[in-house]
């Protein structure tokens, strides 16, 4: 039995990529590249006491991608790996999340640090980072084990286009 879920946005993100290649494919590779959120102003009065945190995790809408592959070939590695054991954009639910560094709140714009996301990506929900329920010492990081230390020698590509079929070997 399928459900509908429906989602709408909360406000946008703004960010110096217009175009995705180039871009960070993480928030750690994007070290210092500033942006803003600019939450609708329905929501605006959810903003409330959101200044004390550092940083904040935002969830979005990917929606320049299109279609996905279960066995996308990820930035850090040669061999395809299984869709839900990577971050790749081209999902099922086109769904994305990164925590930002909270800079300041003017109103209804929150102004970040780290972004990685591009220019005009639809906002969908805004949570505060907290570490003590988001950190965990203990986690293992899988294949992306011995790789991370590459991560700033990639930037994203097509992978975010509209133009790949469905399902795809890349």
């Amino acid at each position: 039995m399928k459900n509908d879920i429906h989602l709408s946005p909360i406000g946008t993100i703004y960010s110096p990529f217009s175009d995705p290649k180039e871009m960070p494919i993480q928030p750690a590779s994007a070290i210092g590249i500033t942006g803003k959120v600019v939450v609708e102003a329905e929501f605006q009065e959810g903003l409330k006491d959101l200044e004390g945190f550092s940083h904040v995790i935002l969830l979005y809408y990917f929606h320049l991608s299109s279609g996905y592959n279960l066995l996308p070939k990820p930035f850090l590695d040669d061999e395809p790996r299984g869709l839900f054991a990577t971050r790749a954009p081209r999902r099922p639910n086109p769904l994305g999340f990164s925590i930002l560094r909270l800079e300041k709140i003017n109103g209804p714009t929150l102004h970040v640090s780290n972004v990685d996301i591009i220019d005009g990506t639809p906002l969908l929900d805004i949570k505060p980072y907290v570490p003590a329920f988001d950190s965990h010492a203990e986690a293992t990081i899988g294949w992306l084990s011995g790789k991370l230390d590459r991560l700033n020698d990639f930037r994203s590509d097509d992978r975010f286009s509209v133009s790949p079929p469905l399902i795809e070997d890349s």
